[in-house]
């Protein structure tokens, strides 16, 4: 019989704010979760990562270290963010070769989006299935692979 090390989902070393709502199971570490958030069930978030106040993450998300996302945010069923660029054509475990995620305030981000190292400013919604792979610094709507502004925001 082989050995097999088996591990559980856990909250671990997370700064919460007042008014947090998570549901179990999630695999929390090393992260900041701002006030009045709520996290879903089957979510990742991984250390040196922080979430705004009122920020809703819905199920199945992993938002991997190095994210930052605003207030208000809306984070759909099964985001995905990536912080390893495969600068040398495959993963790196060397942290100097990851780059960062910000995502500003008041921004939704539809199911099954996946979002490279960009910037995202205040204001933006990203369609379901989008992939983001440049700065976005223009409030309105972005949708596609690549994801691209189809549409200004109505004020």
């Amino acid at each position: 019989m082989p050995d097999v090390e088996y591990l559980e989902a856990m909250v671990t070393d997370v700064s919460f704010g007042e008014g947090v709502r998570v549901v179990k199971p999630v695999n929390l570490y090393g992260c900041t979760i701002g006030d009045g958030c709520f996290i879903g069930p089957f979510v990742e978030i991984q250390r040196d990562t922080v979430v705004g106040a009122r920020t809703r993450i819905q199920s199945h998300s992993f938002l991997c270290e190095m994210v930052t996302v605003g207030e208000d945010c809306f984070i759909g069923h099964g985001v995905m963010t990536i912080n390893d660029r495969f600068k040398d054509g495959g993963p790196s475990s060397a942290r100097e070769d990851w780059a960062a995620t910000h995502i500003g305030n008041r921004v939704s981000i539809g199911s099954n989006v996946t979002l490279l190292p960009v910037r995202i400013c205040d204001d933006v919604v990203v369609g379901a299935g989008a992939v983001v792979t440049k700065d976005i610094s223009e409030p309105g709507v972005y949708a596609g692979n690549p994801a691209r502004k189809i549409r200004s925001l109505e004020g």
